[in-house]
């Protein structure tokens, strides 16, 4: 076996990938026209090579390749949850990603395949003065796929040790004379687990088409259409405090409640029109249908009604019936450009957006009664967690407890400014205008609340060129998030407020070929939702939180061997005493923050030889997660874990390639994330992947 040639572009489809993402990256939304060295911010680049790399399927895969996220509660497998920089948003809401710069990712659609996504971004930092409401830590973009003008498709088919089946599907035209290109990009998975009972079904499909209208227009349209059927999962249980007391592949829900039903119905179009060399036009729009519905089985989380507390293995459940159904519209318009003036070259973005989110949730539960009342087996409807014997009781009948449609609207004119006062020195200055407003209509009891307000979102950056290949940077915003919901009086919530500060070194040597980041950052978040220490069962906004840490990102080729390496240390925590929101259990200055690891990493490598004259790649990768908090106002932790993975990639035709890979090699047992120490994501033990790839 000899070393092969270093080529980044190899001869096979990712010679194509690796073009699509030079061609994509391209005045993306709200960024403008910069070079990496030249913006004030710390932004982590996640292409496909790297995903493929590391077997990535899905985006908390994806996520798990930045270790500036962390993977918080994922709703029984149903969503996809982060923290960036250890702020997570709403808890009961999932993530609100972007998709090609546009705010997107609300909505109950199940968890984000990879299919279909070109590179993950995570944009770290201060955003809010250009993305408007979100969370101080950050934002995650997904660029997705699109029409190349080269016409080629691929199919791959996979299968796991876990009886996991799955077809992929990439389809490229050429473009035609009147301009047009497309492309289709779908999958379809029939998935086992090394769960009990636990099998799934995902489809999904999302072609485009690009149509290159005149030399200087452009027209990007995109369809999303997924559905899944997953059974909800809440996981394990700690028995006393204690993890590993029960069998990780022990399901505790009831196999007769079926699957989930997860499906999303998006559409997005853009329009990109250049009048010359410096003036740019974006116009875009976004509609997102999604919805969730099914009936599960839970752990019950109250003391007073849990069984498992008293003989460490009888569990009290609930039966929860959801019926969600929501809609996510996006219209955004930009422009960006320069101009020189007093000896100053400006480089602005113009724009305006406006979005609402219809949120419609309808949701009826059984609850066993309180112990004291000495209530049956069947009352409890009760799972032997070591022994579980399912449809033991009838399905409990649910009753309908929340019927409720939330509208969030809102409304925001942006403007950033980056001027270069010398050749070295350039300074950003941004600011975003937001008018929102928030109704509640409880269908239950026919009341409505109301709450509009207004808020100014600035920013400032700094960089400073040190020579061609380095730049040092500094940058401050500000930004916020509204608040659902009442207090005791009545009076609607003031919107969570936060305030992030970074500084940073990045660096590109080898004439791009080796990228990288060194970060430090703090940041603070006001009005988060606390218990009412007086009113039972009501909120106030008087939590606080602050985290403070430093990055490390490094990404390219070093020597014959493409590297991938992220490190960051997270220091977050409460910054006041308060009750927490959903157990009322006194939470102390100083506390950590919810699944929010002190420490992680992961790093990856992989290198390239010919065999027999054909192309073999060889590589793995470490993945490793500190301790963190598993239940808020308690000491429960989640053990720190490592996990090795490894893959060979054989091309034995210019058009076929054989893969073979193992994740977590040394099959260590594992914690993703927690709610409580009743919800519990169990990791997935050792896995052999196969998959082979056709490309034409």
């Amino acid at each position: 076996m000899e070393p092969a040639v270093r080529v980044r572009a190899l001869p096979s489809a990712h010679a194509a990938e690796i073009e699509e993402i030079v061609v994509s990256d391209q005045r993306r939304a709200y960024r403008g026209d910069f070079s990496n060295l030249e913006t004030p911010q710390a932004i982590q680049t996640i292409d496909s090579l790297i995903m493929d790399n590391a077997g990535v399927r899905d985006l908390n895969d994806a996520l798990d390749l930045s270790a500036s996220v962390a993977r918080q509660n994922n709703f029984g497998g149903l969503w996809n949850s982060f923290a960036v920089r250890g702020f997570a948003g709403d808890e009961n809401l999932p993530s609100n990603y972007l998709v090609n710069g546009f705010n997107a990712g609300r909505g109950f659609g199940g968890s984000r395949d990879i299919s279909g996504i070109e590179t993950v971004e995570v944009l770290k930092g201060p955003t809010a003065a250009l993305f408007g409401r979100g969370e101080p830590g950050g934002a995650v973009n997904l660029v997705t796929k699109r029409p190349t003008g080269q016409q080629g498709g691929q199919l791959r088919f996979s299968a796991d040790e876990f009886d996991t089946r799955r077809g992929d599907v990439d389809l490229r035209s050429a473009a035609f004379g009147n301009g047009l290109a497309f492309r289709v990009v779908g999958f379809y998975e029939d998935g086992g687990s090394f769960r009990d009972t636990v099998d799934s079904k995902r489809a999904g499909l999302t072609p485009s088409v690009q149509w290159q209208m005149t030399e200087s227009t452009t027209l990007f349209y995109e369809l999303e259409s997924t559905g899944q059927s997953v059974p909800f999962d809440r996981g394990v249980v700690a028995i006393g405090g204690r993890l590993g007391t029960m069998p990780a592949e022990n399901f505790l829900g009831e196999p007769g409640d079926g699957d989930m039903e997860a499906e999303v119905l998006g559409h997005q179009l853009e329009l990109r029109h250049a009048f010359n060399a410096d003036w740019d036009l974006l116009l875009g729009t976004t509609l997102r249908e999604t919805s969730l519905e099914g009936f599960s089985t839970e752990p019950e989380l109250t003391g007073s009604r849990q069984r498992l507390n008293r003989d460490g293995r009888t569990l009290t459940r609930q039966r929860r019936g959801r019926e969600y159904d929501s809609e996510y519209s996006v219209v955004r318009g930009e422009i960006s450009g320069n101009f020189e003036t007093a000896g100053l070259t400006h480089r602005v973005l113009f724009g305006a957006d406006t979005d609402q989110f219809d949120n419609d949730q309808v949701f009826k539960r059984y609850r066993a009664p309180n112990l004291s009342a000495n209530p049956s087996l069947q009352a409890s409807y009760v799972l032997d967690v070591l022994a579980p014997v399912y449809g033991r009781f009838p399905l409990p009948a649910v009753s309908l407890l929340t019927d409720r449609l939330e509208v969030l609207e809102a409304t925001g004119i942006y403007f950033q400014d980056q001027i270069s006062l010398t050749e070295r020195l350039q300074i950003r200055l941004g600011l975003r205008y937001d008018d929102f407003e928030q109704s509640l209509h409880n269908r239950l009891n026919n009341t409505r609340q109301q709450q509009s307000d207004s808020r100014v979102s600035p920013q400032v950056g700094l960089v400073y060129a040190i020579n061609n290949g380095m730049s040092f940077y500094t940058t401050y915003g500000e930004g916020f998030r509204a608040t659902t919901g009442a207090d005791f009086a009545g009076n609607t919530f003031d919107p969570n407020e936060s305030v992030s500060a970074e500084a940073g070194l990045k660096f590109e040597l080898n004439d791009g070929a080796l990228t990288g980041n060194v970060a430090l950052f703090r940041q603070t978040q006001d009005n988060i939702l606390s218990a009412d220490p007086v009113n039972s069962g009501f909120s106030l906004a008087t939590g606080e939180a602050r985290s403070k840490g430093l990055e490390f990102d490094l990404s390219g080729a070093v020597a014959d061997y493409d590297i991938y390496f992220s490190y960051a240390f997270v220091d977050a925590e409460t910054a006041n005493a308060t009750l927490d929101f959903n157990f009322a259990q006194r939470i102390n200055k100083g506390d950590p923050l919810l699944n929010v690891p002190e420490q992680t990493f992961t790093v990856q490598a992989s290198r390239d030889f010919t065999v027999a004259g054909a192309p073999l790649t060889v590589g793995g990768g470490v993945l490793y997660v500190d301790e963190r908090l598993g239940e808020t106002a308690t000491t429960f932790t989640l053990p720190d874990y490592t996990l090795v993975r490894a893959f060979v990639n054989w091309e034995p035709t210019a058009q076929t390639s054989i893969r073979a890979e193992i994740d977590n090699l040394l099959d260590e047992t594992y914690y993703t994330n927690s709610f409580s120490q009743l919800w519990v994501q169990p990791g997935t033990p050792q896995r052999l992947r196969l998959s082979a790839e056709v490309r034409f």
